[in-house]
């Protein structure tokens, strides 16, 4: 962590950034890096639909493969491109297809393949099986320690599972290797996490301003007005998300965005329509929650349980192929279903993987079924590194209230709404009349 900021100033007064290609990122709910056809990697949220030059690659390779059945590096192609499908169309009927494709690499050319060990890192990447990714992105590395995609799998992987040493090693090795999209956006990533939230917004300038295809410009772009948002300035957010689809109109997530940005604005219309636009084309379980809580702060029951529905649906069609994504349904179950349900899948998820959003996501289920001194360790532990999420801090604060830690209760809960005002469409009006109760 202290590496970063040196090597950015310096690569900023180089004049000088490398190719980029697009990438994708973390949403609060359903984080998964996924690797591009383009030997790009990062964690998710990408464009809506495959466009004509994927489709025409996956074309290719098939081909190729029809006539060469035995070309590795095809197969290894084939897999990438099968799982940048799964990413941009929200369809994980890819990933058994991706899984097929880079084995059968594998099985032709089992030494030194880091194409195919990348590829299967960033598939299970994909379907959140992280120690599967790590490992495989480490015999990538292992294989051939220039390969710079295998840098990018390995640190969304240590990301996921909380390790923040070996997630900030993995973004050095990539920013000393391959100084781009790949790389800055993942050091943005990592200085956010920690609390540092104007070097991030540094090392995504860094990004955009090397940035040349306009998919890159506009992820870079939204990951700014990300910044903007979760700061708690809206007006600042909905421009940059305007901005984003301007350079890219097929950029999904910045359309989400602006549709997160308008709620917290009150353009409740302006918000429904948007975010109704994303999960017509890209049904993320995280839109499809956003959405139906918005529906939800609305007084719209009916409409946000048919969000509902169609979230548990797209949640179990990712399960049926390969995805282990209990995160998200522990979540979903705390506030809208069952808490109790909600803290057996979310201990799971912690066995898997201990990560601050897992923390988090615990220790508000735990709150949920009554057991607020284990809760309390846990929120504690989601901010252990300085991530200003107001969502957290509204629920470590809620917990020290229920413990009848009243003085602290306030602090965390006016820092809260300090830190975004309009955090949550239901919880943010529970934090400010919780909190002029304690005043």
């Amino acid at each position: 962590m202290r590496r970063l900021p040196l090597l950015l100033t310096t690569l900023a007064l180089c004049g000088g950034l490398a190719a980029f290609g697009a990438l994708d990122r973390t949403g609060p709910a359903a984080p998964g890096p996924a690797l591009s056809s383009t030997d790009t990697a990062g964690p998710p949220d990408g464009r809506s639909a495959p466009d004509s030059s994927l489709t025409h690659a996956i074309s290719a390779d098939q081909q190729r493969l029809r006539q060469l059945p035995t070309d590795a590096a095809a197969w290894a192609r084939l897999g990438a491109e099968y799982v940048e499908q799964a990413r941009l169309t929200a369809d994980p009927s890819y990933y058994p297809k991706a899984d097929e494709a880079l084995h059968s690499s594998l099985d032709l050319a089992p030494q030194a393949n880091a194409d195919a060990l990348t590829g299967l890192g960033a598939l299970a990447n994909a379907r959140h099986l992280f120690d599967q990714a790590r490992e495989f992105a480490e015999q990538a590395v292992t294989a051939s320690p220039a390969h710079w995609p295998a840098y990018a799998v390995l640190a969304d992987a240590r990301t996921q599972l909380g390790d923040d040493t070996g997630a900030t090693e993995a973004v050095q090795h990539l920013l000393d290797r391959r100084p781009g999209t790949a790389s800055f956006t993942r050091a943005a990533y990592d200085l956010e996490q920690h609390g540092r939230t104007d070097e991030a917004r540094a090392a995504l300038r860094q990004a955009l301003d090397g940035a040349y295809d306009p998919a890159d410009k506009a992820f870079c772009q939204y990951q700014l007005a990300e910044l903007d948002r979760n700061s708690g300035h809206a007006e600042d957010a909905l421009a940059g998300y305007r901005q984003a689809l301007r350079t890219d109109p097929d950029h999904t997530p910045a359309l989400a965005g602006q549709a997160r940005a308008e709620a917290a604005l009150g353009r409740n219309d302006d918000a429904l329509r948007d975010y109704t636009a994303a999960v017509a084309r890209v049904p993320l379980p995280q839109y499809l929650l956003e959405l139906g809580e918005l529906h939800e702060s609305l007084g719209h029951p009916e409409q946000a349980r048919e969000q509902y529905r169609l979230l548990a649906a797209e949640q179990q069609l990712a399960a049926a192929n390969g995805v282990v994504d209990d995160l998200t349904l522990g979540q979903f179950q705390a506030d809208h279903g069952d808490p109790a349900e909600a803290v057996r899948l979310l201990r799971a998820e912690w066995a898997r993987r201990q990560n601050a959003l897992v923390a988090d996501a615990l220790s508000w289920a735990l709150h949920r079924t009554g057991a607020d001194p284990e809760a309390l360790t846990l929120a504690r532990q989601a901010q252990a590194h300085g991530w200003h999420n107001a969502l957290f801090l509204y629920h470590l604060g809620t917990i020290e209230l229920a413990l009848g830690r009243n003085d602290d209760a306030r602090t965390h809960l006016t820092e809260a709404l300090t830190t975004d005002p309009a955090f949550h469409p239901l919880q943010a009006p529970l934090a400010r009349t919780a909190l002029t109760a304690l005043r």
